[in-house]
């Protein structure tokens, strides 16, 4: 008997595994965990936009990580870069690129359904975290996450 170490929605093909390394479902997931290419995209669902009202509407990504971004989703078919004239330069989502607006819009559905609970989820962890850490003889964290630097307070 084997066991799928994958969901069990069926994410097989006749390959094998939907994960393995050369398949197409690992390439989307990559294109999508890049959370500034999913906003891009989403940017770009509605109209082509110039590279500053880009900046303008993500908010948050500087000029240089939305220049990569862009040449990024160029190198994967999604983006096109119009040129109408030497200033004047438009980005725009393929025919293909177009495709992921869709499962964009449902995951950012879920994004606002479920995002409390998972907040609230967070803020009980870390609530309760300082009282295991120290069950276990373990430094406090700080803000950021990082352990506190230091000895432990009892020897394991």
């Amino acid at each position: 008997m084997s066991y799928l170490l994958v969901p069990s929605i069926s994410m097989q093909n006749a390959a094998g595994p939907s994960f393995l390394a050369d398949c197409p479902t690992r390439l989307a997931v990559e294109i999508i965990s890049d959370k500034w290419a999913v906003l891009v995209i989403f940017g770009l669902s509605r109209q082509p936009r110039r590279h500053g009202e880009l900046v303008d509407l993500i908010g948050g990504i500087s000029r240089k990580v939305l220049t990569q971004t862009l040449r990024r989703l160029q190198q994967y078919g999604l983006v096109e870069r119009q040129a109408e004239a030497p200033r004047r330069v438009e980005y725009d989502l393929t025919d293909l690129g177009r495709t992921l607006v869709e499962p964009i819009e449902v995951l950012t559905a879920w994004a606002r359904d479920y995002g409390g609970a998972i907040a609230d989820f967070q803020e009980t962890a870390q609530a309760t975290a300082p009282a295991r850490s120290a069950e276990r003889g373990l430094p406090p964290r700080r803000a950021d996450g990082r352990r506190v630097l230091g000895r432990r307070s009892e020897p394991r």
